[in-house]
């Protein structure tokens, strides 16, 4: 199965984690099995080890069938109460069990803190190659290093079904007028100019409830909430400062209005499958439509464009 690019991007992460935290715990397993079984002198190794690892919460060594035989080492100092813990059920001991030399774990959620987590498993092997056990290593994800840049939302079509319940029910329903409905072109010349001289940058309209929410690019962190009493009056836009539109935007300012006419015609397409919330993003070039069936669309502005036509004709549902 080809992987997705968030995949793709996690992957990369993992990797550059498992280049930084092999060799160290490497060198690290390499001393503990001179050491080895000494529990006292086994746990003070861990506690330097500590030190060698900035990121690292909690280290521990396990017998050869997966039993801790130290204290958990953490930077609170040794956690006595977890020698002789069985970890051989615990997900991130699947690999090493299973022969890897060296593995790290997919992120999970910590049994006592609550908080996404890995663990770092290394193989200790003594002279003659025997499997000694395991030196454990356990990171809280945000204590890790920043690895890398932020994932990217791909450009694609996505569909994706709503809940069941409003699917199987979808024919036993018609529209029902809604006041954004009666004022649906002076609501859509509204927005259109919002877009494209006072800054908005993502506005999801919900139709059937008659509102709309926008996210501004002079405070991005906030959005707006409009009922249609405000939508419908061009006043709203002198609440709203004039901003040049971004060069930088996926979408062309004169591809706005056609969007919007789009899903005028979606919403209106018909009485049993019609709109119900249209949303487009200027910056990643998105457009995301759910319908009355509850079923999600998104995708780039210029396939909308190119492909209304299907869902108009019932192809795209």
């Amino acid at each position: 199965m080809m992987k997705t690019n968030l995949q793709e991007s996690i992957a990369r992460q993992r990797e550059i984690l498992k280049g930084w935290l092999s060799s160290s715990l490497s060198h690290l397993a390499n001393d503990c099995a001179g050491l080895w079984p000494g529990r006292g002198v086994l746990e003070e190794r861990l506690e330097a080890g500590l030190a060698e690892l900035p990121y690292c919460k909690y280290l521990y060594l396990l017998d050869e069938k997966a039993r801790q035989i130290t204290s958990t080492v953490s930077r609170a100092g040794l956690i006595g109460a977890q020698f002789g813990r069985d970890r051989s059920q615990r997900p991130y001991m699947t690999e090493a069990l299973g022969g890897n030399p060296f593995s790290l774990s997919e992120a999970y959620i910590s049994q006592n803190a609550k908080r996404p987590s890995l663990t770092a498993v290394q193989a200790i092997r003594g002279k003659g190659g025997e499997l000694l056990g395991y030196l454990g290593a356990d990171f809280d994800l945000r204590e890790l290093p920043a690895t890398g840049a932020l994932y990217r939302q791909p450009g694609q079509w996505v569909q994706l079904k709503g809940d069941p319940a409003i699917r199987g029910g979808v024919f036993r329903q018609e529209r029902v007028e809604s006041a954004m409905d009666r004022q649906m072109d002076t609501v859509l010349h509204v927005i259109n100019e919002l877009i494209t001289i006072h800054g908005v940058y993502h506005a999801k309209l919900h139709f059937s409830s008659s509102r709309a929410t926008f996210w501004q690019m002079s405070d991005p962190y906030r959005f707006r909430l409009h009922g249609i009493d405000e939508l419908s009056k061009p006043d709203l836009c002198l609440a709203y400062p004039r901003v040049d539109y971004p060069a930088d935007a996926l979408i062309p300012a004169q591809a706005v209005r056609g969007i919007l006419g789009g899903f005028r015609e979606l919403r209106f397409m018909d009485e049993t499958i019609y709109l119900r919330t249209g949303l487009l993003n200027i910056f990643n070039g998105l457009i995301g439509l759910t319908f009355s069936c509850d079923g999600s669309h998104y995708m780039p502005w210029q396939e909308f464009l190119e492909r209304k036509q299907d869902f108009l004709t019932g192809a795209g549902q």
